[in-house]
């Protein structure tokens, strides 16, 4: 959750608060259910998690709230055990910018940049297009398509660049069935007219 949907921040005005990230709202409601059960899975503390939650999540689209007495610590860390949720884990997708933190399940990852607080931030919005683009393409074991982008240094760059080159392939194919039915018709429209 942090540094990831949300970013402490301090000033003088307002002391410590929590910096909502930039398309938070358009995320959730993006990949609300049905299409996606949405689970935040944090090793913070409960007592500090869910005033922030109930806060970004006037709509309730999150539907799970797992805090750190759902984690494992491991070496050190507090681990996000996902063969504890009880779902498949061909479907499950856990975002998150710390790989200590999901080091159980690695192949379930999908890395993200630490969220540092800049308000120029469109990685939530490319997030939810990445994930729509699963769920569209039926995808039977969502570790095939993460193992895939694991190879990048930035997987939604890549993944935006990918979706560039599909969109530009489809036009160029639409483009060019547009072609021969215009040959098509200009083919046979004469003869069509003489026949009436």
């Amino acid at each position: 959750m942090t540094d990831l949907l949300v970013h402490p921040d301090w000033t003088y005005q307002t002391g410590w608060r929590f910096k909502k990230r930039p398309g938070v709202d358009q995320f959730l409601e993006a990949v609300a259910p049905p299409q996606f059960e949405i689970v935040i899975y944090t090793a913070e503390q409960g007592m500090t998690v869910f005033p922030i939650l109930d806060a970004l999540d006037p709509n309730g689209y999150i539907m799970y709230r797992l805090v750190r007495d759902a984690t494992r610590f491991v070496d050190g860390h507090h681990v996000k055990d996902l063969g504890a949720l009880n779902r498949d884990l061909s479907r499950v997708i856990v975002i998150d910018w710390n790989e200590d933190s999901v080091k159980l399940n690695p192949e379930n990852a999908f890395k993200l940049p630490r969220w540092t607080g800049n308000d120029d931030d469109t990685t939530l919005y490319d997030l939810a297009a990445f994930l729509k683009t699963i769920l569209t393409a039926n995808v039977q074991d969502v570790r095939d398509v993460l193992n895939y982008y694991r190879q990048f240094d930035n997987p939604l760059e890549m993944f935006k660049e990918n979706r560039r080159k599909f969109l530009i392939q489809m036009e160029e194919e639409q483009n060019k069935q547009q072609d021969n039915s215009k040959v098509l018709i200009s083919r046979w429209k004469p003869s069509f007219l003489r026949n009436r």
